[in-house]
């Protein structure tokens, strides 16, 4: 509670002082991540399915069906991928502004207790190195001297995290055509999958996260050649979504997802 306070998320109020006594509200920062929480649920549920505890599924409470959300580009509507998007690295861009500032040592994803829920999840964003990887990934990185360049990564980390990230499935290795003893690493389908977090969590990011330099991505659309927000929308009816029109559904009951938009 303290950190998710200290970070914007939560706001502290006291409504008793003797004893003392506090409560907790979601702040607007707060309400406004929805888009990346249901689309790492989306995710999650389709390519990291839990056995023993399986996610209930996303329903979409204006047209009445259960869904997944879709990435839309803010300006025309259309659906885009990870080929409909040009990046360029912004005014503020800099990887070293993203990953750990210890880089002599690498700590043991073995020891750690992994989460009950959205595992595979927490495996790419609560570790540093292996976001960064993946943000490598999405910009074209191949090679292993690429990934290393790009994120400034020490070699045994690079390796550490492109080894792991292979063994869940989001990356695969190909042998390269010019030398097929060496190998290249490319997205799998599961890890193209998780680009509508990425972007939606570049979207949040970017609206509460402002640097006086300017933004440290910049992306445009192809398709209409507009800076590029995202957007997500219902993949049965087609209407964008909203916080207050999505529930998680199990056969008991429904869980209204806090927020009210995107506004």
């Amino acid at each position: 509670m303290a950190v998710l306070t200290a970070g914007g998320m939560l706001e502290r109020r006291e409504y008793q002082q003797n004893p003392p006594r506090h409560e907790y509200s979601v702040t607007r920062k707060g309400q406004s991540i929805w888009p990346v929480l249901i689309t790492m649920w989306s995710w999650e549920k389709q390519w990291a399915p839990n056995e023993t505890q399986p996610l209930p599924p996303l329903r979409h409470s204006t047209c009445g069906n259960d869904f997944t959300p879709i990435l839309r580009c803010k300006e025309c509507g259309e659906d885009v991928d990870v080929r409909s998007l040009d990046s360029q690295m912004g005014p503020s861009g800099d990887f070293s502004r993203s990953v750990p500032e210890a880089t002599s040592r690498r700590r043991s994803t073995k020891s750690e207790r992994r989460p009950e829920i959205l595992a595979h999840t927490m495996e790419l964003v609560g570790n540093r190195w292996s976001a960064a990887i993946i943000g490598a990934a999405f910009r074209g990185a191949r090679r292993y001297g690429e990934f290393a360049e790009i994120t400034g990564a020490p070699p045994a980390i690079v390796a550490d995290r492109l080894k792991h990230l292979t063994e869940i499935g989001v990356m695969e290795t190909r042998p390269l055509p010019d030398r097929p003893q060496w190998s290249e690493y490319r997205l799998t389908a599961k890890g193209t999958a998780y680009f509508p977090v990425v972007m939606c969590m570049i979207s949040w990011g970017q609206r509460w996260f402002r640097s006086a330099d300017g933004p440290d991505i910049v992306l445009h659309h192809k398709a209409c050649g507009k800076r590029f927000e995202a957007r997500l929308g219902c993949s049965v009816c087609g209407e964008e979504l909203r916080s207050s029109d999505i529930e998680a559904v199990d056969l008991t009951t429904s869980v209204h997802v806090p927020g009210s938009g995107w506004s």
